[in-house]
């Protein structure tokens, strides 16, 4: 009697054990596991699926393999499931950060992907449930989003399912379940800037923000996309600060300068660029001249090409600054003088024949700005 209480204890730790134990092996049907992320602005998008093959299932695949609308997958919960997305496992998606789906809004997370295929409009589910195995246990209350696409026809077919990424910009981007002939294309849209300033806030906060070239950086940003100004006004304060290194640095002050410009501050401006001025070296000051230019304020982008040149006289860069700083205020034959200067020091073809041309400019009464 105990030798068959071992007997029985035995085979139940064996069944158990094998129950629990599998081995590594190629996903069933003779599918493939496949993974595709891409980065849309900040936000990462990852997608993992298995792929179905066409297999010389031509013309059998879509309203066949791929049912129509909603079916019984007699197994597990469901009486009533869309299609996988693929094959076997759950397709999951997930979005590090909020996005629109074809203009609707979906929040940051891992999803469950179902496709309710029609020929004429596929609509497109979201499930908060990642984790169930296919479509067997779908559930529409746990539907976090669902949108209607069109189908597209392909002119070669897929052997392989896939899912692809085109039209990307940093705000958007085109994702397409590609089976066969047939494409599912949904629209993706970040918003890139509400997370590249959220990501700045983040990173300023570690070690990143040791250094003002990180504030400096963060504040340049948003003045370049005139966006945030008053927080990298403050972001600007700190990369001009003792304390992490920015108040010998011309470029860090000109960045101040200019948020304070951009928010019609031009006394506070002025002042600020007052204190950069004498910390610019001759390609600094080169560049804030033409910025001047460009900003049509004509005296001003005079007055510190006259101070480059003071300070690095006679350089084929200060020279041309010159020259075009005598021509925005009218006084051509100066300007002449300096350009004809700057010939003989160009570095080379290109800046010779764009100085040649300057020259005749002037001659005529042009301005060359």
């Amino acid at each position: 009697m105990k030798r068959l209480g071992y007997l029985l204890l035995f085979s139940l730790l064996v069944n158990t054990a094998y129950t629990q134990i599998t081995l590594t092996m190629l996903p069933s049907g003779g599918n493939k596991k496949a993974a595709v992320s891409e980065q849309v602005g900040l936000t990462w998008v990852s997608i993992n699926y298995d792929r179905p093959g066409v297999k010389g299932r031509e013309g059998k695949i879509w309203g066949q393999l791929v049912p129509v609308g909603f079916t019984d997958p007699e197994f597990g919960s469901s009486k009533s499931s869309p299609w996988r997305a693929g094959a076997n496992e759950n397709t999951t998606i997930e979005f590090s950060t909020d996005v629109m789906i074809e203009g609707k809004a979906l929040p940051a997370g891992k999803y469950g992907f179902f496709i309710a295929y029609d020929p004429n409009e596929c609509t497109l589910i979201f499930s908060k449930n990642s984790g169930s195995w296919g479509h067997y246990y779908y559930n529409e209350k746990e539907d976090a989003l669902r949108v209607n696409v069109k189908p597209v026809a392909l002119d070669k077919s897929v052997e392989w399912l896939k899912y692809e990424f085109s039209n990307e910009t940093e705000n958007s981007a085109t994702i397409s379940l590609q089976w066969e002939k047939l494409a599912i294309p949904f629209k993706l849209e970040v918003d890139y800037i509400k997370t590249q300033i959220e990501s700045f806030r983040q990173e300023l906060r570690t070690d990143r923000g040791f250094f003002w070239l990180s504030w400096n950086q963060a504040a340049n940003w948003c003045l370049q996309r005139n966006t945030n100004l008053e927080e990298a006004l403050l972001w600007a304060d700190s990369a001009t600060s003792t304390g992490f290194g920015g108040d010998r640095i011309f470029g860090a002050w000109a960045t101040k300068a200019r948020i304070l410009q951009k928010l019609g501050k031009s006394d506070e401006a002025a002042a600020v660029m007052k204190k950069a001025l004498p910390l610019g070296n001759m390609t600094d000051l080169h560049q804030y001249g033409w910025h001047l230019l460009n900003m049509k304020m004509a005296k001003d982008a005079f007055d510190v090409f006259k101070m480059n040149f003071d300070k690095n006289p006679n350089q084929f860069t200060t020279c041309m600054g010159l020259a075009r700083g005598y021509s925005a205020i009218g006084d051509f034959k100066n300007a002449l003088k300096y350009a004809n200067l700057a010939l003989p020091m160009a570095p080379d073809e290109q800046n010779k024949t764009a100085v040649k041309g300057m020259i005749e400019k002037l001659k005529d009464g042009k301005d060359v700005n």
